[in-house]
């Protein structure tokens, strides 16, 4: 299983500079790869930002917004948090020299928790830390 975080989904839905590798990546998948419902927040948070830092325009959020939907609908498996990932995530944050942030942390417990093989992210502190839980990463 390829656990996925928001950073490949902001990457593969907006414009950034490796989108075409995120693309080309998503385009060959044979899995449907997995991510939690964390993602509907921090992804909806990440368009908000492009807004109000002037990164995309509204017509461009409608559209992101739209091909989200059919991502999730579709192309996408979206799992619940459980209680045990929040707790595994705030064991995580609390090792403070990992350098793990909220969101980050809470995405790698979901995936050590469905016992996912492969983490694709753009973060490099969450590539480290899923590395040092003996995930394999997805290079981009």
């Amino acid at each position: 299983m390829i656990y996925v975080d928001t950073s490949v989904i902001v990457a593969l839905l907006t414009v950034e500079p490796t989108t075409q590798d995120v693309t080309a990546w998503y385009a060959g998948l044979r899995d449907t790869p997995t991510c939690s419902d964390w993602l509907l927040t921090e992804f909806f948070s990440a368009i908000s930002i492009k807004l109000r830092t002037g990164q995309i325009n509204e017509a461009n959020a409608k559209r992101v917004h739209k091909e989200f939907e059919l991502l999730t609908e579709g192309g996408l498996r979206i799992v619940p948090v459980s209680r045990s990932a929040f707790g595994l995530a705030a064991e995580m944050v609390r090792q403070h020299d990992h350098g793990l942030r909220a969101g980050d942390s809470l995405h790698l417990a979901v995936a050590l928790e469905l016992e996912a093989r492969h983490m694709a992210t753009l973060d490099g502190t969450l590539a480290v830390n899923a590395k040092r839980h003996g995930m394999e990463l997805i290079e981009f």
